[in-house]
């Protein structure tokens, strides 16, 4: 056990570094120390630059993309036709019946464009975009995710967002990201973000990922789940580490 301060917190940094990423959970049992006592040290260290935190942990400094999050208008014009291609593909994975989550984003909103108008489909998001595009379907049954607006992407977030998927239980999750690394997981720039898409994830019987090939290796500061705990992935161009990731951990790669 390392109580003394200075030296423990020369260690975490060590481990930062080497890892890319810790845990507050194992670094208590493994120094010996309470859960607050290691997020203090983790604030720390987080102030000298050394790492950011992330939820229940940190990432180091390094292998976080700290760039400012693009406003929604200026991701529509990032590889338009790619995320077509894959908004194609993953709405031709909803079938007859299905009750599925469409995520914010500007690849869910061409799922939202080219998903079938059926009567028997019900849709839930919490983006305005895509409630404009899925309100001209004239069968879809849909359902409007409430809370605070966030006009950097035109979505709606917070507790009333996380509190009307909690009684839900729905077929297909469909999730947009803006960081998917094999080691470091599915990330996100915005932590109510993250809080809202892991309900979803939980309401969800199977989590389909959809991203564009520029989103692999990239790291955002808040993790949403591991890239193990999805289903199924869609993507445009699938880079060696996420097709060997695919048949390790057991997820179904759609080439779009």
């Amino acid at each position: 056990m390392i109580r003394d301060t200075s030296e423990r917190r020369q260690q975490i940094s060590a481990l930062v570094r080497e890892r890319g990423s810790v845990q507050v959970a194992p670094l208590a049992e493994r120094f010996g120390v309470s859960m607050q006592t290691i997020r203090k040290d983790l604030h720390y260290l987080a102030k000298r630059g050394v790492a950011e935190r992330s939820y229940g942990g940190a990432i180091s400094a390094d292998a976080v993309n700290v760039a400012t999050e693009a406003p929604v208008e200026a991701k529509r014009l990032i590889l338009p036709a790619e995320k077509d291609r894959i908004g194609r593909c993953a709405a031709a994975m909803v079938a007859p019946g299905d009750s599925i989550v469409l995520d914010s984003g500007t690849t869910t909103l061409q799922i939202a464009r080219h998903l079938p108008d059926l009567e028997d489909v019900t849709v839930l998001t919490n983006d305005l975009d895509i409630l404009a595009v899925l309100s001209r379907k004239e069968r879809l049954n849909v359902v409007m995710l409430g809370g605070q607006l966030r006009r950097r992407n035109m979505a709606f977030y917070g507790a009333q967002t996380v509190a009307a998927l909690e009684d839900l239980h729905v077929d297909k999750l469909f999730l947009g990201v803006d960081g998917f690394d094999v080691d470091r997981g599915i990330t996100t720039h915005f932590e109510p973000e993250a809080m809202l898409n892991r309900k979803m994830v939980q309401t969800a019987r199977r989590v389909i990922a959809v991203a564009d090939h520029s989103k692999f290796g990239r790291v955002c500061l808040h993790r949403i789940i591991n890239a193990g705990d999805i289903d199924d992935l869609v993507t445009d161009g699938a880079t060696s580490d996420v097709t060997r990731a695919a048949d390790r951990l057991g997820f179904a790669l759609h080439q779009a």
